[in-house]
């Protein structure tokens, strides 16, 4: 899979999925540190990446865009240390495949996952 991670998750999380045998890229390596949400989505979907973020937005974003694309994995309900952040993307890449991870907005935390596909009616 390929993945684009944001600003508030570690880049450490990037190197694990890499080491993973993923396709991963932190906003900081892309020059997109100082970036606007929808400058990330953007070039996320250019790419073919799923986005990686604690950002709240993006769900927003997407929903008022009516995107279809790119999926996004939400860290929500804490502020997470790079460990738990790679336990809980595990949980994720354990369970979903990357087609549905690529049409849905997935949001995880330390009770549940959800998914809710995209683009939001």
């Amino acid at each position: 899979m390929k993945f684009l991670v944001d600003m508030p998750v570690s880049p450490r999380v990037a190197a694990w999925l890499t080491e993973q045998g993923h396709d991963a890229v932190h906003a900081v390596d892309l020059g997109l540190a100082e970036a606007a949400d929808r400058e990330i989505l953007d070039r996320a979907v250019q790419e073919k990446r799923i986005v990686l973020t604690a950002d709240t937005d993006f769900p927003q974003l997407l929903a008022l865009s009516r995107a279809s694309t790119p999926g996004v994995i939400l860290l929500r309900g804490g502020d997470y240390s790079a460990a738990e952040m790679v336990d809980l993307l595990r949980q994720v890449l354990d369970t979903a495949s990357a087609d549905d991870l690529s049409v849905c907005i997935c949001v995880v935390d330390r009770h549940r996952i959800r998914y809710r596909r995209l683009p939001f009616h």
